[in-house]
């Protein structure tokens, strides 16, 4: 389909701007003129070869980003990216999420997480025309919708020739391209080195989003396989693995001015959404989300005590909801601020007036945002309603009861006809999440979470309640808040679910034998089946209607933009991007300049003794006699631990290592600034900035603080 968007991609005017955008790796050859004259060293040809330096070196983190550093697999990536996993290896008795950890020896390395892996970018194919085939506009919705599945599925299956690969088809531009993109996958991750929190999570939750930050946000992982170098499940007898490219690490650092550049897998961006979607977003979406996260966060903090076996459990769930909670809330006051909405619509009727121009344009591209408009309003007709249930997904049993019945159905048919995530290439994912809930579960928490959305979703009116839900749980009359926990008492009281070695065997169980089951949740997922169902097929109906009209509103986005010498790039959408800019301070407004570096001093100066600004005595005591070491800025005269860019960014994107001109790591990214929050539906130039640590900090937290030196000797350090 449509051979004039590739070109559209690849064929990128030399009066891009840069600094704006999250490119494929083989759109950066086109953009050689520009990042030669802003200091790119490297040539940007080899930096669209997946198999060279330094993108072999980049790293998929599920999730966030991260990059090798070493010849022996030294992994380092940001420590809220680590969370999980360090929250996972902490008890109340060693508490290393609180105290930090740091392996001597490999030997000493903390046993990888159930399901924790990486994954190294080997390849990026455009089968657009295979993805497509088959499908015609005169298709229903939920038919066009499985034929492109079913050819995703297909290519996925030929792509996946061992164990040791996981491919994936990407889509771009909102169905109107698609990628097959094959990873290498790592099974083996240890837990190698984290600072302490009141290092890697210096600021906490009041810092989050601002600037100036103090943050030392990283931590280091091990990637391990057999000893014939191919991946495998952990073992004491596998080895580290050799990467074929690593990053060398700067003890000079960058300073102002200087050019940077990214590379990671940044999540999602929405900078081609309309003008409706983008109100949606901001006036019902954003707002409605981030109450049910201060709901939750509050809801566990009381059930689960701090410093209870519970709250570390719950530490790195707390620290996501409060995360996106704070981004929600500075979505809402950047958008009263900035006029992003007046500014789509003033785009959309530039857009418009253009199309209704010259030429063909009209019969090509005319009513497609209102095409889109009405699906988007179609998808948004249970918005309340489907927050609330959304924000049931914190309730692990019966997300658990769900997921496993649902295999049962998906095990009766052929592989290629199982729904994606249920395929038996997904079944050691599943395990793995069956046995991480031990570590991330606790009975009081989870009923509390349950209780409360099942509280909200009875104050919907009649019209939004579901039957089946309502029947289960006894919510078809005047609600009853005691009948509702006398309900659920039992129903935890009763159920096996919280066993691991249950869980496991349901894995193999049958349909009958789910349907013959007496425990709660198991019942409770039953009979919700049908009903999931049909949801699910609406929803499928709907994606697929979109995708058949979503393509047609981008072509013209992209016609448009080409016109007028504007950037073409896709939204990001978590395959490898890589982004240039300039480390450069900002003015966050009217008679404020924030300059680009924080230094030890400033972060001395923020000390309370009181978490999150509780940096130790034996910290505060080097930055008093200045023991800065080979890490000293003669610019800033102390040592830098964060700086500021104008690198476009966005979640997912966390832990990407900071290059400079060399490809050298200066630093790693984890979080933009207040300003920055609404970039991901529209880029400011001058007012966007991401936030990295300086790899100075982090080299001087390991030398001085840490004693780490094991780990900087391992690193090919730059001086």
């Amino acid at each position: 389909m449509k051979k004039w968007l590739a070109l559209a991609a690849i064929t990128l005017p030399m009066t891009a701007i840069a600094d704006e955008g999250m490119w494929q790796p083989y759109q950066v050859p086109a953009l050689e003129d520009k990042l030669k004259a802003m200091g790119l060293e490297l040539d940007a040809n080899s930096m669209s070869n997946l198999d060279a330096f330094p993108m072999n070196a980049i790293i998929n983190f599920g999730g966030c980003t991260a990059s090798f550093v070493s010849p022996e697999g030294l992994v380092v990536t940001n420590h809220h990216c680590g969370y999980g996993a360090i929250a996972y290896h902490s008890t109340p008795e060693d508490n290393i999420l609180e105290n930090g950890f740091l392996a001597k020896t490999k030997g000493e390395e903390k046993k990888p997480v159930p399901g924790y892996k990486i994954w190294v970018t080997e390849s990026m194919v455009d089968v657009t025309d295979k993805v497509l085939a088959g499908t015609s506009p005169s298709q229903s919705g939920e038919a066009y919708y499985k034929q492109v599945q079913n050819n995703r599925k297909a290519l996925v299956a030929e792509c996946e020739v061992s164990d040791d690969y996981r491919c994936s088809v990407y889509n771009f531009h909102r169905g109107a391209q698609y990628f097959l993109i094959k990873e290498l996958e790592i099974r083996d991750v240890r837990l190698t080195y984290t600072p302490a929190m009141s290092v890697g999570k210096y600021g906490g939750d009041i810092d989050n989003w601002m600037w100036p930050r103090h943050t030392g946000d990283y931590s280091f992982f091990r990637a391990y396989v057999g000893k014939d170098g191919r991946p495998a499940d952990y073992s004491e007898d596998n080895v580290p693995y050799e990467p074929k490219r690593f990053l060398k690490v700067s003890a000079k650092g960058v300073e102002n001015g200087d050019f940077v550049m990214v590379a990671g897998y940044p999540g999602r961006t929405n900078r081609y959404r309309t003008s409706y979607e983008v109100q949606n977003a901001f006036e019902f979406t954003y707002p409605k989300s981030r109450v049910a996260r201060e709901e939750l966060i509050e809801l566990i903090k009381e059930t689960a005590p701090d410093g209870s076996d519970a709250r570390i459990k719950y530490e790195g769930t707390l620290a996501s909801l409060a995360n996106y909670a704070k981004n929600f809330q500075s979505m809402v006051e950047g958008y009263q601020k900035t006029g992003i909405l007046q500014a789509k619509l003033d785009d959309e009727k530039a857009l418009t007036d253009w199309v209704d121009g010259e030429g063909d344009r009209a019969a090509k591209y005319g009513g497609v945002i209102e095409r889109v408009n009405e699906l988007a309003k179609e998808g948004n007709a249970h918005g309340e309603r489907d927050i609330i249930l959304g924000y049931l997904r914190y309730n692990q049993m019966t997300g658990i009861a769900n997921r496993l019945y649902r295999l049962a159905h998906e095990k009766q048919k052929a592989d290629l006809d199982r729904e994606p995530g249920y395929q038996e290439r997904d079944w050691d994912g599943i395990e793995a999440s069956m046995k991480r809930v031990d570590r991330r579960f606790d009975i009081a928490v989870d009923k509390a979470i349950l209780a409360h959305q099942l509280e909200k979703y009875a104050a919907l009116p009649q019209s939004e309640r579901i039957e089946e839900l309502d029947r289960i749980f006894g919510l078809s009359g005047k609600f009853d808040a005691d009948a509702l926990a006398t309900k659920l008492d039992s129903m935890y009281a009763t159920t096996d679910l919280g066993d691991l070695d249950t869980r496991l065997a349901w894995m193999d169980k049958s349909v009958d034998a789910f349907k013959a089951s007496n425990d709660p949740f198991i019942r409770y997922a039953v009979a919700m089946y049908d009903t999931r169902m049909e949801a699910e097929h609406k929803d499928k109906d709907l994606a697929g209607r979109m995708l058949q009209v979503r393509p047609d509103y981008m072509a013209a986005i992209i016609a448009y933009n080409q016109s007028k010498g504007l950037p073409v790039y896709a939204d990001a959408n978590s395959s490898l991007r890589l982004t240039f800019g300039s480390v450069i301070p900002y003015s966050p407004q009217d008679g404020l300049v924030a300059v680009p570096f924080t230094s030890l001093e400033g972060l001395a100066a923020k000390a309370t003794g009181v978490e999150p600004f509780d940096a130790s005595e034996k910290q505060l005591k080097l930055i008093k006699d200045k023991i800065y070491g080979p890490y000293k800025s003669d610019v800033l005269g102390s040592v830098p631990v964060n700086f500021l860019t104008n690198l476009d960014s966005t979640g997912g994107n966390s832990g990407s290592p900071t290059m400079n001109a060399r490809g050298e790591l200066v630093g790693l990214l984890f979080d933009g600034v207040y300003e920055s929050i609404t970039a991901d539906w529209d880029f400011n130039i001058e007012k966007s900035r991401s936030i990295h640590v300086d790899s100075r900090y982090m080299l001087w937290v390991m030398k001085y603080l840490d004693g780490a030196e094991n780990l900087i000797e391992e690193m090919e350090v730059v001086e």
